[in-house]
């Protein structure tokens, strides 16, 4: 692997569907360039996917390939960068369990997103260990590769920095040595969904990077646009539009602007808009798409990408765990 710097990057991504332009945007591309500056560990986090689908595990195991060929096509270089696969790195686990010998039931308790994916995903019953304790397995996800930041938007503040108070917990009680990883805000470029609301797999409403465009044409011509625009002859307002953000990030500025002023003089209608949008999402994602079918052609690829990845990942993580145990004094 090409060492893209001394600092380190820790992240991962639940394999439970297939990624959308959400995923895209508002994680991936940010992922693409840190691997030019940094070393990164990019984990399927596949145990992360049980807290929610614990009673329906087989579906996990094909998304795991699926979700490699999404990042892989998107850009992801597995020369620049460790990609791996998160239960096969089984000193994940032991340091969890390590930790969570150490980290109050309270803070658990009280995380924020705790409260609010229970809230969003009524009809799962979550009431488990695994759920609540999984910032604790978050955070051995981290700390298993010592990083210096992780990628994180700001509503994901309060999740990291319980993995900074463990290990500030952790180096209390036993010594110093885990790093205290910082945030590493990323520009946040969150695209609505279809009809407005967040961009969700759950609502219906996403466009997927591996989705053709015989599907894709259909979605965009019944996008919700800007409602206070009855009529074409109406003034419309693109900062209201949910269809504008999608302009932002794939349609040329010089094209954007044109859309700017023949929407707000009631020159073009939403219809108009749609088209143009659906000829630059479907430049965008084509060469996506052609890397993903390469993938796709040749399956072994995947396998041999994960196997050196793990073989990677493994070696940090067992270093990680020799200190740790030593430092607990249980290096029997």
């Amino acid at each position: 692997m090409r060492q893209g710097g001394e600092k380190r990057v820790v992240s991962g991504m639940r394999p439970t569907g297939p990624l959308h332009l959400g995923h895209y945007f508002g994680v991936l591309r940010n992922w693409v360039d840190f691997q030019e500056n940094y070393t990164c560990y990019y984990f399927v986090a596949d145990w992360h996917a049980l807290t929610s689908e614990y009673a329906e595990p087989k579906i996990i195991k094909p998304f795991v390939a699926e979700l490699m060929k999404d990042w892989i096509a998107s850009g992801l270089d597995p020369e620049k960068c460790v990609l791996f696969q998160q239960s096969l790195i089984k000193e994940h686990a032991e340091l969890s369990l390590l930790l969570s010998m150490i980290t109050p039931l309270g803070w658990l308790e009280r995380n924020p997103t705790y409260k609010e994916i229970r809230q969003e995903l009524i009809n799962k019953d979550l009431n488990t260990h695994g759920f609540l304790g999984y910032p604790v397995l978050q955070a051995a996800d981290i700390l298993c590769y010592r990083p210096d930041f992780v990628p994180v938007g700001h509503d994901q503040l309060p999740h990291l920095e319980l993995t900074r108070e463990i290990a500030r917990r952790f180096n209390h009680l036993y010594g110093d040595y885990f790093p205290e990883p910082q945030a590493k805000l990323t520009e946040s470029a969150r695209l609505p969904g279809l009809d407005g609301r967040k961009m969700s797999k759950s609502y219906g409403n996403c466009i997927y990077l591996g989705e053709e465009m015989a599907t894709i044409r259909p979605k965009v011509m019944s996008m919700l646009t800007d409602t206070n625009r009855m009529r074409k002859t109406d003034p419309g307002n693109p900062e209201v539009c949910n269809l504008y953000p999608y302009h932002r990030l794939m349609t040329p500025g010089d094209i954007c602007q044109e859309i700017q002023e023949n929407c707000t003089q009631a020159k073009w209608g939403c219809v108009d808009c749609k088209k143009v949008l659906l000829t630059h999402l479907e430049a965008f994602l084509a060469p996506i798409q052609e890397r993903r079918r390469r993938m796709d052609d040749h399956p072994e690829l995947i396998r041999e990408i994960l196997e050196t990845g793990n073989t990677q990942a493994r070696q940090e993580a067992c270093l990680t765990m020799d200190s740790a145990r030593a430092m607990l004094g249980f290096d029997f």
